[in-house]
C-alpha cells in the first residue's frame, strides 16, 4: 500500500510517496531523505537522540509514523543554522562544551530549542535538568547542557527585546 504526504521539512515544502505506512518519521528522515543529522539510538523513544520539532513541538521521531504528519512543519538539527550562522542554542552548545562524543547533541539541541520555545527553560539549572531529561548523554556533558540551555535562552530573549523595539 503507497499513500503520499507532504510535509514542510526544514522551510522546504516535499511531497513524499510512503511504500510502508509504518515507516517511522526518523527512518524517513534518514534513510529516505538523508538528513542524518538525527540519530537513531534507542529507537524505542527512551533516549531522546531523535529528537525533531513538529509544528515547534519536541517528539521522538522514532515513534512517530511518518503517515500521521500530513501537513505538519518538521524541523530537524539541519534546519537550525542560518548559512554559515549558528542557531543561538547551537552556538551555546559550543561556548559552553556541551558536548564530548557528540552522538546525542542534534537531540539535546532540539529539545533544547523546543523547551526555549516552549517558554518553560527559565533560569534554574534544575529546572532545565528536569525539562531535558529525556534526553541521555552516555558521556554526561549534562552540566555543560544545562548552561547551553540557559546561556542561549538569554541570548534568544535578548533577540526578541531588540526585535520588539
Amino acid at each position: 500500500m503507497s499513500l503520499s504526504i507532504s510535509l514542510t521539512i526544514n522551510g522546504q515544502s516535499r511531497d513524499i510517496a510512503i511504500d510502508d505506512p509504518r515507516v517511522t518519521l526518523l527512518d524517513l528522515l534518514r534513510e529516505r531523505l538523508d538528513l542524518v543529522g538525527t540519530k537513531k539510538g534507542c529507537d524505542r523513544g527512551q533516549c531522546g537522540a531523535c529528537t525533531v520539532l513538529v509544528d515547534g513541538r519536541r517528539i521522538n521521531s522514532c515513534l512517530t509514523l511518518a503517515a500521521s504528519l500530513d501537513g505538519a512543519d518538521v524541523t530537524t538539527i539541519e534546519g537550525l543554522a542560518d548559512g554559515d550562522d549558528l542557531h543561538p542554542v547551537q552556538a551555546a552548545f559550543i561556548a559552553c562544551d556541551g558536548f564530548q562524543c557528540g552522538y546525542c547533541t542534534p537531540g539535546q539541541i532540539m529539545s533544547a530549542v523546543g523547551l526555549i520555545n516552549e517558554g518553560k527553560a527559565g533560569d534554574d539549572p534544575e529546572r532545565v535538568r528536569e525539562l531535558m531529561s529525556g534526553n541521555l548523554c552516555r558521556c554526561g556533558a549534562y552540566q555543560g547542557i544545562t548552561e547551553a540551555v540557559i546561556e542561549a535562552q538569554k541570548v534568544l530573549v535578548n533577540e526578541k527585546g531588540r526585535d520588539a523595539a
